[in-house]
């Protein structure tokens, strides 16, 4: 890849929080405790995003790939819509009738929050680029191109498409977005699945080295069984991190409502 290379999952809304949200979370002591310790691991998860994606639009890529699992492949480019009124969250991103899946809607909105960061205030890092002219005809927006893949592709495919997408222009950016399972206590809060926590182990260390081999190994068989939503965004990642030298942070790995969410960061360098 180019510039850099990143991938996060975040919650931006599900209907256990819309319907607290709505006052469907009155009076249940201990589970009103819960619900509050996911709500501040809920944000600590969208900080983490939102940052990460700050970092990402500062390495100045040519073109940043926003990638996401879907019912079916499609390609969209800026402006396009987006919304999270199903999922009982009053947000909307984009222009015109929304068209995107949750993924990228999720996606865009993160985008959106992070262009607000990096063009704020005369410290940001968009004003720091403009007086230090170290981009070619000063602060010049990248292009966006947001990708829905099929969540049942095959790893081949999903390689295939991340090394297409990588060779798309000289420095490319990729935002790789899906969660991990949602296994972890059906039915119960705060019940453990071990192939759950197995699995998700094993991609949180994926992403925090870096590792692209260990993305490419995981089974897509798994998808279904362990309810996981980011194993195709995920190879398409490794399809495009291939043959570069990344270094690896993992910012944050939470499980507000039940659900695993890790946010990570790829950064090639030079």
């Amino acid at each position: 890849m180019g510039a850099a290379g990143l991938t996060v999952t975040v919650l931006a809304g599900n209907e256990q929080a819309g319907n607290r949200q709505a006052g469907n979370g009155r009076g249940r002591g201990g589970a009103d405790a819960a619900a509050l310790a996911s709500d501040a691991e809920l944000r600590e998860v969208r900080t983490s995003c939102v940052l990460a994606v700050a970092a990402l639009l500062a390495a100045a890529p040519d073109l940043l790939a926003v990638v996401g699992g879907a019912a079916g492949a499609a390609t969209y480019t800026e402006p396009v819509a987006g919304s999270l009124q199903p999922f009982g969250v009053p947000c909307t991103t984009g222009a015109g009738q929304p068209v995107l899946p949750l993924s990228l809607t999720v996606g865009a909105w993160l985008l959106e929050q992070a262009r607000q960061l990096d063009q704020a205030g005369p410290g940001s890092r968009a004003a720091t680029r403009r007086a230090s002219g170290d981009r070619p005809g000063g602060d010049v927006p990248c292009r966006v191109q947001l990708r829905a893949v099929a969540s049942g592709t095959a790893t081949a495919d999903c390689l295939r498409l991340g090394a297409e997408l990588a060779g798309l222009a000289p420095r490319v950016a990729l935002l790789a977005m899906g969660d991990a399972s949602a296994r972890k206590a059906v039915g119960v809060h705060g019940a453990a699945d071990p192939a759950a926590e197995r699995y998700d182990a094993e991609v949180a260390a994926a992403l925090g080295a870096a590792d692209p081999g260990r993305l490419a190994r995981l089974d897509p068989a798994l998808d279904a069984e362990l309810m996981i939503a980011g194993r195709a965004a995920w190879q398409v990642l490794a399809g495009a991190a291939g043959g570069v030298f990344l270094r690896g942070q993992l910012r944050c790995a939470a499980a507000p409502f039940d659900v695993t969410y890790l946010v990570a960061s790829w950064l090639a360098d030079g």
